[in-house]
């Protein structure tokens, strides 16, 4: 059976609206926060994590592969007063790798023994591959070789495939890769890509550095200078030609810049994990942006967190928080996991997994913009014959929702009334529609209204 699935947050599914507002869904953290912690050997820092997690239906098994610094100063062990007095520094011959991790339920994570990469003279560890810097690894459906069904994307820009995830080529370097403007492309993020179906395109997403006219008072150093970074795409039909990049996403203003962002599509859409870095606090959080086409970018509610950083001073998450690729959709839920630190970007901090669970297709809502009057929206035209209608939508003590369907002559044929939050509910029915074209209006208040599907 097929559906289409419609958000709201979508322009294109409003015809019209009045006193409407386009707010963030509501996201909690499990109360079984922090997931998985720096608890290995070669797990010196997670820093940003920069995990990429995908359920695997047929063996019922969660599979992240994350990248923690295997060579670094660690943080383990240090004390509130030890990270104010002690200078950060970096490690001198500072190594990132790719690590491998498993669950069955995705709360409790098995860091398995692979015994494929040497470390310190020995292979009992799970570590995947030495040296790349910020990989995104993607399970490719579309691929035509089971050889490259898994592939890797990483600092350089390079790029690699494998067949199980565990053993990869070697990687090729993407040298033709080139900016479109002055900036400088560095790959210095979580690199990441998705098939975009709407463009049968590989695209990927990386980081640039541009210069800005910002005037810098006192000495240079990684919190004042004058460059901002910037989310970069690139595309490819085959995974091996790939063009030149164009920037997405830059800083609206320099004390909050762009630092990574995941994409994933989701109904007719593509939406964006933003992580912004603010260069007064040097703290991270993630917030949501979404696209029609990969290429031009809207933040919704541009300076608000999505997924927001504790208020508690060394909490798991107070410092940072950097959204995985690919969150997880069940029936009632989405889980949307994430690196956490527990003190500032550019400083001493431990590192952990997380996760963020969130109400189905609640990434974004309409609300009414004076909570006193009722909203409304209208469809644009749709093909209802033989079709079912469904809604989804939270509503608030007090709030209604009422809905109702016209034909093309703009005569009302159906309506129902709702006052309690739904999921996929049953709004019309496909034994009862007979019209070939209609629209819907629905009126709400204390209401948010997330999806609609036409089954």
């Amino acid at each position: 059976m097929s559906i289409t699935r419609y958000l709201f947050l979508d322009d294109r599914s409003i015809k019209s609206s009045s006193n409407v507002s386009l707010k963030l869904g509501r996201v909690y953290k499990h109360p079984k926060n922090p997931l998985m912690i720096e608890d290995k050997t070669w797990e010196q820092r997670y820093d940003n994590f920069y995990g990429n997690i995908i359920y695997d239906q047929a063996e019922e098994l969660f599979k992240c592969w994350y990248s923690p610094f295997i060579v670094a100063n660690s943080s383990i062990g240090m004390s509130y007063d030890d990270r104010q007095n002690t200078e950060y520094e970096g490690h001198e011959n500072q190594e990132m790798g790719i690590c491998y991790a498993t669950s069955k339920d995705g709360f409790s994570w098995d860091k398995p023994d692979l015994n494929l990469v040497d470390f310190n003279g020995n292979r009992s560890n799970n570590i995947v591959f030495r040296g790349p810097h910020g990989s995104g690894i993607y399970y490719d459906d579309v691929a035509t070789s089971d050889n490259a069904r898994y592939k890797l994307i990483f600092q350089g820009p390079k790029t690699s495939y494998s067949s199980d995830g565990f053993v990869w080529a070697q990687p090729t370097y993407l040298e033709s890769v080139k900016a479109s403007g002055d900036e400088k492309i560095t790959g210095d993020t979580h690199n990441n890509f998705l098939w975009a179906p709407t463009l049968s395109k590989y695209v990927a997403f990386t980081r640039t550095w541009a210069e800005t006219d910002r005037v810098v008072t006192g000495p240079e150093s990684f919190l004042n200078h004058k460059w901002t970074r910037q989310v970069s795409r690139i595309e490819s039909a085959d995974f091996k030609k790939w063009s030149n990049s164009t920037v997405c996403i830059t800083c609206t203003y320099w004390e909050q810049q762009p630092y990574a962002m995941p994409v994933f599509f989701h109904a007719g859409i593509y939406l964006g994990l933003l992580a912004m870095h603010d260069q007064v606090t040097d703290r991270v959080w993630t917030e949501l942006a979404w696209s029609k086409d990969t290429i031009a970018w809207e933040r919704i509610e541009e300076g608000t967190p999505f997924i927001e950083c504790s208020d508690k001073k060394l909490d798991y998450d107070y410092g940072c928080v950097y959204a995985c690729a690919n969150p997880v959709f069940f029936d009632d839920h989405i889980r949307i996991y994430y690196g956490g630190s527990d003190w500032l970007h550019t400083s001493w901090r431990n590192g952990c997994l997380a996760v963020a669970m969130l109400r189905p297709d609640g990434f974004a809502g309409l609300k009414p913009k004076v909570n006193s009057l009722p909203a409304t929206i209208v469809t644009p035209s749709l093909t209802l014959k033989e079709k079912t209608i469904l809604l989804t939508a939270d509503v608030d003590p007090r709030g209604w929702i009422e809905a109702k369907l016209f034909d093309e002559s703009k005569k009302c044929i159906f309506s129902e009334r709702i006052t309690e939050s739904l999921t996929d509910h049953v709004l019309f029915n496909n034994e009862s529609i007979t019209t070939q074209k209609g629209y819907m209006e629905i009126r709400f208040q204390n209401a948010t209204l997330y999806s609609y599907c036409l089954e």
